[in-house]
């Protein structure tokens, strides 16, 4: 079986293709390498499964002729390459589609051209619904709450793509979706909540439970925007993996849907009134942060309702956010020397 892994040095990427070579499987990663610590994964990677791992630098922008070769050769291909943060999108918007959704569409023209199309798993986000402003909030003491949503957001939910990187991402997510319809490609569609894990080079913009990690190990100041009473369900990687590999197992059940990918109501956490105590009692002392207004298309809170994914392939979380939390932090300090250039 060829299993090829498009943004496959980065933090999910090479988290999933460690795991794949664990198990004996052979894997190509494609990569332009340009997101910090991609390097050091695929190092990592190449120094404990050398043999199996094929690595060939392309820029999805671009590269099509690759991409065709790739993606025809393979039976299985995840999709993660992307720009993941909102407001690099809202800086430099041009780049961010032509990654997000020019890169993805090259993808699925890939595979389009293709004798035998392979399994196509894309991995979207809950940005896609945007801010969802008639869905009713309150506000608690320490946390936001859906008023009438216990179970959080489904796939039924209406899509608003709020900021450049929600639309770019939700154009990917749209044309993966159709192209199952039109073509009858093989695709699958993960809008994921917040993934966490070791390997997660997160900085303030994107991947905030690992910086939260690394600058509170490190010495560096958090700011926090909004009140920090905002809530995400959080969903640790290996969970994130076994959702990937249910999914692909089931693929006749799966092909052509969306999934909604999170920690869903039991793994939720508020971005600091819950986080700060965990990583207090970690670290042994008080954390102080500096809040500032909140960002564009920020959400006072996202559930995913995971429900579509528990009947189609049997999938739910088992890692809490305070085992997951205490991982990250481990491998944190372990690692101080790569965060040295981190701001």
């Amino acid at each position: 079986m060829n299993i090829l892994i498009i943004g496959g040095a980065g933090f999910i990427g090479s988290s999933l293709a460690n795991h794949l070579l664990s198990q004996g499987k052979k894997v190509t990663i494609l990569d332009d390498l340009s997101r910090k610590g991609t390097k050091y994964n695929l190092d990592w990677l190449k120094n404990i499964k050398k043999g199996r791992l094929n690595f060939i630098k392309v820029n999805i922008k671009k590269d099509q002729k690759i991409l065709d070769k790739e993606v025809a050769r393979a039976d299985i291909v995840f999709h993660f390459a992307a720009q993941v943060a909102v407001t690099t999108s809202v800086t430099d918007p041009r780049n961010d589609f032509e990654i997000n959704a020019l890169g993805s569409f090259n993808i699925l023209e890939a595979a389009r051209k293709a004798k035998n199309p392979p399994v196509l798993l894309y991995t979207s986000t809950n940005k896609v619904y945007g801010e969802m402003t008639n869905t009713k909030v309150i506000e608690k003491n320490s946390r936001y709450i859906y008023k009438n949503l216990p179970l959080g957001i489904s796939e039924d939910q209406p899509l608003d793509f709020h900021s450049p990187y929600g639309c770019s991402k939700g154009s990917a997510d749209q044309y993966f979706h159709d192209y199952a319809r039109i073509y009858n490609l093989p695709t699958i569609v993960f809008r994921q909540s917040c993934i966490y894990g070791p390997h997660q080079f997160g900085v303030e913009d994107q991947g905030w439970i690992a910086w939260f990690n690394i600058a509170t190990v490190l010495g560096k100041p958090i700011t926090i925007y909004g009140n920090g009473k905002q809530v995400r369900d959080v969903l640790y990687i290996d969970d994130l993996i076994n959702a990937y590999l249910l999914a692909i197992k089931n693929i006749k059940k799966t092909k052509g849907q969306v999934y909604n990918i999170g920690g869903g109501p039991n793994f939720t956490i508020s971005i600091w009134n819950d986080f700060a105590p965990i990583l207090e009692k970690l670290l042994g002392r008080k954390l102080f942060v500096n809040y500032m207004k909140s960002r564009p298309g920020d959400q006072l809170i996202y559930v995913s309702d995971i429900r579509k994914a528990k009947k189609d392939f049997g999938w739910e979380p088992k890692i809490s956010p305070s085992e997951g939390i205490k991982k990250v932090y481990d491998w944190v300090c372990k690692n101080k020397n790569l965060f040295k250039n981190f701001k």
